[in-house]
């Protein structure tokens, strides 16, 4: 995709836009756009800016690596009064619905593999990143080769031995809480590892598949994968139950840190507090946390 519709607006563009979309992220090398690669993020401001013939900025709530999905991304962007108003074009549509139709219309090049659900005039003081309260995902696993579906192979890792889901949800009761996830992520500049995991769990489900659910107040850089790699490796055996718990206490990054693959990774679901509490929200998320906020003490299992 490609545009030279690159003017900018004399009008200022304070009318902020709330947006929901899902993608299949096995063709595209993340959210964020890059050079040389193509981002679901070049796609989505692409898309926008043949709508409203000048580039648009879109910020996530939060950036998936390559190879990641999402059923339930959410986005925010700024347009003009007759930007805004000139979305339904002459169809008896509002805004918002008119946005979804028309831009659906130009992601239909991707086969359907980025779709978006729905789009509105976002609340007073909505930041689709920092007024975020919570981020969960979900991992499903295949345990053992007669568990392998090659129909479901871009959503499902493959593993070859059975998985101790017992052990492994013992192992996630184990880190719960706020804590310092240094050793489960890639640090970013001058960014924090502190996190509060509010949730991990695993599954299995009728089908015979593992599934994980984690949700946090926000997931630092290869965190999730990361956890979900340090529980397989308690669950097959290689390493001993306390293993996640001893990691997160070492501090560090590793050879022992292990990734699991992206390809079964769905951000599925991103959590936001009622309108009136959505600025306050946005500057407390804004403030970096201490170390003096993290939790002492473990979650029983």
């Amino acid at each position: 995709m490609g545009t030279n519709a690159l003017g900018a607006t004399a009008a200022p563009a304070w009318l902020r836009m709330r947006m929901v979309l899902g993608y299949d992220g096995a063709a595209y090398s993340g959210w964020a756009r890059q050079p040389n690669v193509l981002g679901v993020q070049q796609l989505v401001e692409e898309a926008l800016e043949m709508l409203v013939r000048r580039r648009v900025r879109v910020v996530v709530a939060g950036r998936t690596d390559a190879g990641v999905h999402a059923r339930h991304q959410v986005v925010h962007f700024d347009l003009t009064d007759d930007e805004y108003a000139g979305l339904p074009r002459k169809a008896p549509l509002a805004p918002g619905p008119a946005l979804v139709r028309r831009i659906n219309g130009i992601l239909g090049r991707q086969e359907g593999a980025v779709w978006v659900h729905e789009a509105e005039r976002a609340p007073e003081g909505f930041d689709a990143r920092f007024s975020a309260l919570a981020r969960r995902y979900s991992y499903r696993i295949a345990d053992g080769q007669q568990r392998w579906d090659p129909l479901t192979r871009h959503l499902t890792a493959w593993h070859r031995e059975e998985l101790d889901v017992e052990a492994m949800n013992r192992e996630a009761q184990s880190v719960l809480g706020r804590h310092d996830f240094l050793s489960y992520c890639k640090p970013r500049p001058h960014a924090t590892t502190i996190r509060t995991l509010q949730e991990f769990s695993f599954t299995r489900g009728a089908d015979g598949l593992v599934l994980a659910h984690l949700k946090a107040d926000a997931f630092c850089h290869n965190m999730v994968r990361a956890l979900i790699g340090a529980a397989m490796m308690v669950g097959d055996g290689r390493e001993q139950p306390g293993f996640l718990a001893q990691r997160l206490e070492q501090m560090v990054r590793d050879s022992k840190t292990k990734l699991s693959h992206p390809r079964a990774l769905v951000l599925e679901e991103v959590y936001y507090p009622e309108a009136g509490e959505l600025a306050e929200r946005a500057l407390r998320t804004r403030a970096l946390r201490t170390d003096d906020e993290v939790d002492t003490a473990r979650s029983e299992g």
